[in-house]
């Protein structure tokens, strides 16, 4: 194996023992915590090693350990769930669509927040192709009306984000970890895309009774919590006159950690 400094993130995730599907689904986090971190992919392979050796296993989904993921995100044509975000309101939701491109399984989901900082999510199968235009799918546009603040008349697709992810399990089985890399944007409207290059979002989803390893090796890598959203993250890159102050020192935050300049192109 290379030496950890020069290793890859395809490299570092064949350390890992795979866990299944129906394994990951069989995890239930009824007092979850969910906790965002920012890193860079260099720092992403060590962390990697580290989880392997202390016992985390890799999901292993239609024969691969990453895998690629496309969301399509909705909004008004005033952004409203984008300026819920920005402007800190404490009950929110988001709604997209995802395919998960290797398996071609698609689904409407519909994320809230309440004002206690809960988020849950609900969601529903529809077609691949429906994933820019569901309003002819009666199941999915009476789901979406029966599930959140709105209808398929009034909202239309935003940012389109793609992503490759790896999802860990800790050896008790209580605490989840996605690792998203490679995330790319483009925004319908416009036609602007943009590129976060070799910036890594993670997300640790915890049981909030119990210690967490990985915090601990995070931590040592001097991986450190931030809040963040990728889809506000995709608008404020691509929306040039959309307000989003609050989320362009988020932008600042991940060039700082990758050390260049966020690739935006018209």
């Amino acid at each position: 194996m290379p030496e950890p400094q020069h290793i890859t993130i395809d490299e570092a995730v064949e350390s890992f023992q795979p866990i299944t599907l129906e394994e990951m689904d069989s995890i239930k986090l009824m007092n979850r915590v969910d906790t965002k971190y920012l890193t860079d992919e260099a720092t992403l392979s060590l962390v990697l090693l580290d989880a392997a050796s202390a016992g985390y296993r890799a999901l292993m989904a239609d024969g691969t350990m990453i895998s690629p993921y496309h969301s399509v995100y909705y909004d008004t044509p005033e952004l409203k769930m984008f300026s819920d975000h920005h402007n800190k309101r404490l009950t929110r939701q988001k709604v997209r669509t995802r395919v998960y491109v290797n398996s071609g399984d698609a689904y409407l989901e519909i994320k809230r927040k309440n004002n206690k900082g809960r988020t849950k999510k609900k969601r529903t199968g529809i077609l691949p192709g429906e994933m820019e235009d569901f309003s002819m799918d009666e199941a999915a546009a009476d789901y979406l009306a029966a599930h959140s603040d709105y209808t398929v008349g009034e909202i239309t697709p935003e940012l389109s984000t793609d992503f490759r992810r790896i999802t860990l399990v800790n050896p008790e089985k209580t605490e989840r970890l996605t690792i998203d890399t490679r995330l790319e944007f483009s925004n319908f409207r416009n036609k602007r895309r943009a590129f976060l290059q070799d910036a890594v979002v993670i997300e640790l989803k915890q049981d909030g009774r119990a210690s967490s390893r990985m915090k601990g090796i995070l931590l040592d890598h001097r991986v450190k919590p931030v809040r963040i959203s990728k889809y506000c993250i995709g608008v404020t890159l691509t929306e040039p006159e959309v307000k989003s102050g609050r989320f362009k020192e988020k932008v600042r935050a991940i060039e700082k950690t990758i050390n260049k300049k966020i690739q935006v192109q018209s």
